[in-house]
């Protein structure tokens, strides 16, 4: 049997109904680790297994698109490069670290990173490259075309796209995400969260501005 092709997954893409099945395998995540079943979130979300296989192939299928719903709710500012000058680029840069550090320091994500870090180098258990590829490596793919575009508008001045990704990455989260790991239970609230981004965004422009 052919799977089906993978799902786009965005808040844009998806119906209300497989945003609600995604909710509900993030739930069972959070709650019952490296227990996610098919029958379990079939259960959890009131459908049918066929209609998960339908959307998602397998098991790998639906933790890849929970994964990536989670990590879609970063948004990332629209920009013209025609137009592009250092406020809106800036703009930008900050909602994008804002986002990220709401998500990134929520229980879901702690949950489902925490577990990722159990499942690292371990063949038989996917989650940990998943949670990888669609996590910070889908974060870099989304952010580095803003990046580029502000390079080519004259803006940030950096060789490698991947090397400025990085530090915008190690400026936005800081040691905020090991310490949530490690069991912090103090979240930032979100003016400590966006004072935060807006020191990333200022220290990125101070060392890559043009």
């Amino acid at each position: 049997m052919t799977p089906p092709p993978p799902l786009t997954v965005s808040d844009d893409t998806l119906t209300e109904r497989q945003k609600d099945v995604l909710d509900a395998a993030l739930g069972l995540l959070v709650d019952g680790g490296d227990g996610l079943t098919m029958t379990g979130v079939a259960r959890r979300a009131s459908c049918s297994k066929e209609t998960l296989y339908k959307w998602f192939g397998d098991r790998d299928g639906l933790l890849t698109a929970t994964v990536q719903w989670q990590a879609s709710k970063v948004r990332v500012v629209p920009v013209d490069r025609d137009t592009l000058d250092k406020r809106t680029l800036g703009i930008a840069l900050e909602k994008f670290g804002r986002d990220w550090l709401t998500v990134l320091t929520g229980d879901t994500s702690v949950a489902l990173n925490r577990l990722a870090v159990s499942h690292a180098g371990q063949e038989k258990r996917n989650l940990g490259r998943i949670v990888l590829e669609n996590g910070p490596i889908g974060m870099a793919r989304r952010c580095k075309p803003l990046l580029e575009a502000g390079r080519d508008a004259g803006l940030v001045k950096f060789d490698d796209a991947d090397q400025a990704f990085r530090t915008f990455f190690g400026l936005v989260v800081r040691d905020t995400q090991i310490r949530m790991l490690l069991g912090e239970q103090r979240r930032p609230s979100e003016e400590q969260i966006a004072a935060q981004a807006r020191r990333a965004r200022e220290q990125f422009f101070a060392l890559f501005g043009a």
